[in-house]
This record gives structure tokens, C-alpha cells and sequence, in this order.
């Protein structure tokens, strides 16, 4: 992607307007620039995304990222604490860190490589609100200052939505909320996660389904809400909640 480098991030204000009432500020779009430039360096020495044009990082990176967060686009509160669970190379969490400038994200990923990538680009653009820590979720949700610590969770295309639902509630306050990116969705699957969740003390808030607006993919998000303490049954150990999570299985 080391090509990219020399593109100027289009700016599409008609289409953020139109798709989410937001726009970002001059100085974010310089931001969202900065990120796309020094991206394109550090992936030449380790694979952080596989986007192969500006208008892609646009929309997969910048766009996808921004619309599961609409609600908080809106009327950002002050001190919002969110957590990115396998954040691979910073999406969602840091095109949220740059749109919701008055919270703090916690970037997190097992791979040490990607962390310290990310470490140096969160330095050079600056973005100090956002901070990159290398560990499992299953290990990190058990600990003092990260259990039950945080406003909001994401979750990006990581493994079923059960795990998913899994990895993210353990982490979340009470009144917290969940926000999972989906691709496909479907009603079994919506009637299954809803028989799981009781067991992690949350419920299904809202689901959203919505198309890209340059290649007209597919796209759904689900927001759990956090109304009970998760027990500490839950996260599964190492490796473990992707594992036919919960013991709910499908008839598909």
C-alpha cells in the first residue's frame, strides 16, 4: 500500500452529511489525512490493512468505523472511556479517538507488532487520547481498572457475534453499551444472541443495517447494553469464548 502515500484522502462532506449528520472538522480531515499517510509508511513493515485505494480507506476505514458510533457523533459526552477489542491496525478505535476528541480509547491487540506500529503512529500524529496495549481480552477483562470499566466497547469482524458479545460485555459499566460491526446478519442468529445475553447481564439496545455509500456493501451493527454485572464466569479463559460460546448452538 506503500503507493497510497502520495493520494490525497477525498473529503466527501455531502456523503457524511447525508449518511450519519456528521461532518468532520477541518482540522479532523487533517487528522484522517495524517492517518492515511502514515499508515501507507508503517505498512510496508507490517501488514495493518489491505486497502488498495484512497476512496477504500475512506470507506472501510473511516466511514465503517464512524457510522456504528452515529448516536455519539451527535452529542459527544465528556470522558467517555472506550475499549477496541482486537483493534488490528487502529479501526475502529482510532477514527473514533480523532472524531470524539474529549474521550479515551484503549486500543487493544495481542499482536506485539501491530501494538508497537501503533504505539508510533498514535506518537507522530499526535493522538493522545488513544492508547495501544498489547494483551488477550480474556486476560485484560479480569483486571482491576478494565473489568466493568468502560462506556463503550467495539468489536470488529472477529469471530461469531456470540464471542463477540463475549469478549465485550465483561469490559463495560453498568449502562455501558456494546457496539458490534457485522457484515451478514440474520435472524437466527438475532434470536440465538438473544438467549445468550441474559447469561452476560445485557440485552439487545438496537440493531441497524445499513449499505457503504460508495460500494454498496452490506453492513449491520447490534448495541448491547449492559444492565447487569457480568460474573466472573465470564470472559472464558485464553482462547476459549470462540468456542461455541455460552454452550448456545445453532440448528443452521
Amino acid at each position: 500500500m506503500s503507493e497510497l502515500s502520495d493520494l490525497t484522502l477525498p473529503t466527501f462532506s455531502e456523503i457524511w452529511q447525508s449518511t450519519l449528520n456528521w461532518c468532520p472538522t477541518e482540522p479532523q480531515q487533517v487528522r484522517f489525512q495524517d492517518l492515511l499517510t502514515q499508515l501507507c509508511a508503517l505498512n510496508t513493515h507490517v501488514n495493518l490493512t489491505r486497502i488498495t485505494s484512497q476512496e477504500a480507506f475512506w470507506e472501510k476505514h473511516l466511514w465503517d468505523s464512524l457510522w456504528g458510533i452515529q448516536p455519539w457523533l451527535q452529542a459527544e459526552p465528556t470522558e467517555l472511556r472506550c475499549i477496541d477489542i482486537g483493534t488490528g491496525g487502529g479501526f475502529p478505535g482510532i477514527p473514533v479517538a480523532i472524531a470524539l476528541p474529549r474521550s479515551h480509547v484503549t486500543l487493544l491487540d495481542s499482536t506485539r507488532k501491530k501494538i508497537t506500529c501503533l504505539e508510533s503512529l498514535c506518537q507522530t500524529l499526535p493522538l493522545p487520547n488513544a492508547a495501544p496495549v498489547c494483551d488477550r481480552a480474556e486476560a485484560l477483562a479480569r483486571r482491576k481498572g478494565d473489568r466493568a470499566a468502560y462506556d463503550l466497547a467495539f468489536i470488529r469482524a472477529v469471530g461469531s457475534v456470540f464471542s463477540c458479545a463475549e469478549y465485550t460485555l465483561p469490559f463495560l459499566k453498568v449502562g455501558g453499551t456494546a457496539v458490534i460491526y457485522r457484515g451478514q446478519w440474520s435472524v437466527e442468529e438475532e434470536q440465538i444472541l438473544e438467549q445468550v445475553l441474559p447469561q452476560l447481564g445485557a440485552k439487545l439496545s438496537d440493531l441497524r443495517s445499513t449499505t457503504t455509500p460508495l460500494t454498496q456493501a452490506q453492513r449491520h451493527c447490534l448495541y448491547l447494553q449492559k444492565v447487569e454485572v457480568t460474573t466472573v464466569n465470564f470472559p472464558k479463559k485464553v482462547g476459549l469464548p470462540t468456542q461455541d460460546s455460552l454452550g448456545i448452538t445453532s440448528n443452521k
